[in-house]
C-alpha cells in the first residue's frame, strides 16, 4: 500500500490555475510553475487536467536513468528531484525519455525544470502547494486509505503501460471503474493496482 502522496482527479479539475499560480509562488522556484494544465481535447472540450511529474518508481525513474551528467536525483522517500543546476547542461535526455512528458528545458539556463512534489514541504510532513489550494480536489494530498474514505469506491492507477515497458509511478491518478479499460494507457495486461486486481 502506498504512503502519503499526489493523487490526480481528471475528472475534478475545473481548469482554474490555481495550482499553476501556487506552484509559481513555492519557495524553491518562485516565479515559474512546474505544473502544466493541459487540455486534452482543446477546441473540442472544455476538459482540463493538471500534470504534474509522476516520480517514476521502476526499475529508476526514466529521466533519472539517462541522464548523462547524472544531475537528476532521488529521493530515498521515492521523490524524482529537478536536475541539479551545477550538473545539468541542458542535453534534454531527459525530456525525449518522459513518458509522460513532464520536464521541460530551460533555454537560457540551460537547466531542466519538473515538479519535485514540493520536496521542502513534503518533507516535513506538508501537502504540495497545488494540492492545498485546488477548489474541487482534482489535486488530492495523502494515502489512498484517506483518499478511500473521502471518496468511496474510488479506483487509482499507480502502473502505466508505454507499448511493452510497464511504469510504477509514486503518483497516482483517479480512474473512473466503469469507464477505463486497462492496462492504463495500453499494452501490457495490468491486473492489480495497489494491491487490487482490476481484471
Amino acid at each position: 500500500m502506498m504512503g502519503r502522496t499526489l493523487f490526480i482527479d481528471p475528472g475534478r479539475c475545473i481548469g482554474c490555475q490555481a495550482c499553476v499560480a501556487a506552484c509559481r509562488e513555492c519557495d524553491t522556484h518562485r516565479g515559474t510553475s512546474m505544473i502544466h494544465l493541459d487540455h486534452p481535447d482543446e477546441g473540442h472540450s472544455v476538459a482540463s487536467s493538471p500534470t504534474v511529474c509522476m516520480h517514476c518508481e521502476d526499475p529508476v525513474a526514466p529521466c533519472a536513468e539517462v541522464c548523462p551528467a547524472d544531475a537528476i536525483l532521488v529521493t530515498q522517500d521515492g521523490v524524482v528531484q529537478q536536475a541539479d543546476p551545477s550538473r545539468c547542461f541542458g542535453c534534454s535526455n531527459c525530456v525525449n525519455a518522459c513518458p509522460f512528458g513532464v520536464p521541460e528545458i530551460d533555454l537560457g539556463m540551460r537547466l531542466q525544470r519538473k515538479c519535485d512534489l514540493c520536496y521542502d514541504r513534503t518533507a516535513r510532513g506538508l501537502a504540495p502547494s497545488c494540492a492545498t489550494v485546488c477548489p474541487t480536489g482534482a489535486l488530492f494530498y495523502g494515502t489512498l486509505d484517506e483518499l478511500r474514505a473521502a471518496r468511496p469506491g474510488v479506483h487509482v492507477a499507480d502502473s502505466f503501460a508505454f507499448g511493452e515497458v510497464l511504469v510504477k509511478t509514486g503518483v497516482a491518478m483517479v480512474v473512473p471503474a466503469d469507464k477505463v479499460e486497462w492496462p492504463v494507457p495500453g499494452g501490457l495486461p495490468v491486473v492489480e493496482v495497489n494491491g487490487v486486481d482490476v481484471r
